[in-house]
């Protein structure tokens, strides 16, 4: 028989997913239920000391906008809130904020799995695997033998995000309310790896964060969000965009700003990183790095660069939901993937991008 109750674990986890606190729940709930509802019957939800049912279960639902059989599944179950996640983040980003991105990564997990799991299997080859990185096995060498696992022609990336999904990750683009954070990844080894990326970020940098997530989950498969996992991220990246062997000869020690834009629109990335690259490759020194910046800096280049470059647009997950809608109906798609319908259709369907966008 199905489960009537609510989960103490995903009430916090479909709670923090909202950003809410148990005080703001506690006054939507009141506000639903034209009752009193204090914080203090939030908390012992949460914490399993009284169980969410019935009617207390659908206000508890609407307040947070799900449906209520969300709710009711059993978060360590369905391993929404296990594993390791990393993220690409600055460090003012606020603990608050970093559980509710995390929750929606978990989320996220659940919904998609839950989408496919309902459909045909999917015939795409997993391509995932780890690659060690020590004192002799770099970063870049780690880039440089996915590359080659993956067969990746020489010279640009052309198309990352479709790459990726066609090596079986799924990558979900979502408003993150932050711009702290850029992009936040998890794989367990096992499931499909997925990505979820900030939908506010310039192309270029979407392309770099989703390649330092790449990084983070070929190359670390154990927790620690330390300084060095992300400098290797970063040098993962680095080379996986813009591969030594390839973009060396494009690089000069006349580098500048024009030239710049011009690589930025051949390799997909920003013209401070391939700066960077250029300095990393000693093309140009650090007297001439240190002058380009400085220079990007006082053009406003450091938060808007100019030249601007086609943006990816994640296709799996959309194809997989409107197959599913064709099976089910949009109500029932939206059921079986844990939302309700208005936002099953905002999050999971193909929606048009920006001017000049790349559906990769």
């Amino acid at each position: 028989m199905a489960q009537e109750t609510a989960h103490a674990d995903m009430l916090t986890l479909a709670r923090e997913s909202r950003g809410m606190t148990q005080t703001a729940l506690a006054h939507a709930m009141s506000a639903l239920a034209g009752e009193s509802i204090s914080q203090g019957y939030v908390s012992k939800a949460e914490a399993g000391r009284l169980a969410v049912e019935g009617d207390r279960l659908t206000v508890y639902a609407r307040a947070l906008g799900y449906p209520p059989a969300l709710l009711r599944l059993d978060a360590e179950l369905t391993g929404v809130g296990i594993g390791l996640v990393h993220h690409r983040k600055k460090a003012a980003l606020g603990a608050h904020a970093l559980r509710r991105i995390h929750a929606q990564l978990a989320l996220g997990r659940l919904q998609t799995h839950r989408l496919l799991r309902a459909l045909p299997a999917d015939p795409t080859l997993h391509r995932f695997e780890h690659i060690a990185v020590n004192d002799f096995d770099t970063p870049t060498e780690a880039a440089q033998t996915l590359r080659k696992l993956w067969e990746v022609p020489a010279g640009p990336i052309a198309h990352l995000v479709g790459m990726i999904e066609g090596a079986g990750g799924l990558i979900l683009v979502r408003d993150l309310q932050s711009r702290d954070l850029d992009a936040v990844s998890q794989w367990n080894g096992a499931e499909r790896p997925l990505f979820l990326l900030g939908a506010h970020a310039p192309a270029d940098r979407f392309r770099f964060s989703l390649a330092h997530e790449l990084g983070h989950v070929i190359m670390h498969p154990e927790p620690g969000a330390t300084p060095q996992q992300e400098r290797q991220a970063d040098e993962f990246a680095s080379e996986f965009l813009m591969p030594a062997a390839g973009i060396g000869g494009e690089l000069s020690a006349g580098l500048d700003l024009s030239r710049l834009s011009v690589l930025k629109r051949r390799w997909g990335v920003s013209m401070a990183a391939l700066a960077r690259k250029a300095l990393t490759l000693a093309a140009i020194s650090e007297w001439q790095y240190r002058n380009l910046m400085i220079e990007m800096s006082t053009l406003g280049y450091r938060t808007h660069e100019p030249g601007d470059i086609p943006r990816e647009l994640p296709q799996a997950v959309p194809a997989a939901a409107q197959r599913l809608i064709a099976q089910h109906g949009l109500h029932r798609a939206a059921e079986i993937a844990g939302l309700l319908a208005e936002e099953f259709t905002h999050l999971l369907l193909p929606h048009p991008g920006p001017p000049g966008h790349n559906p990769a």
